[in-house]
């Protein structure tokens, strides 16, 4: 099996063990993205909505890494330590997408690193 790394300075770098992304075939395993700007290494200030949006531009900036774009995506997983910012979180993660919705879970976390609020986590194809 061929697996290759996928890494980009328009995303955060992986703050532990673990690589940005995972292609393997015509699939792309993306780590999951904290709202972390790439430029300053912190989490976007604005709460959990201007982290949700960083967070899908991180993805954004993975997946054209690849050649790949939002339509691409088939399941997300999103990661909130609230789940009384789910309706938030969706605004934000509705606008990312053009009407085709990949299959998605959601989970209520105890915690995020860095204190994060939201984290997501995709699958592609490319």
């Amino acid at each position: 099996m061929d697996i290759k790394v996928i890494s980009t300075t328009e995303a955060p770098a992986a703050i532990g063990p673990y690589s940005q992304g995972i292609r393997t075939g015509n699939m792309v395993f993306f780590s999951g993205q904290l709202g972390i700007d790439p430029a300053t290494g912190k989490l976007a200030e604005g709460g959990v909505k201007a982290q949700a949006e960083q967070s899908l531009k991180n993805i954004k900036a993975l997946l054209e890494s690849v050649g790949a774009t939002s339509a691409n995506i088939v399941k997300t997983t999103i990661f909130l330590v609230d789940m009384a910012d789910f309706a938030a979180v969706n605004e934000v993660y509705a606008k990312f997408f053009d009407g085709v919705y990949p299959a998605r879970s959601c989970v209520a976390v105890h915690q995020l690193p860095m204190n994060g609020q939201v984290e997501i986590e995709v699958t592609a194809t490319c």
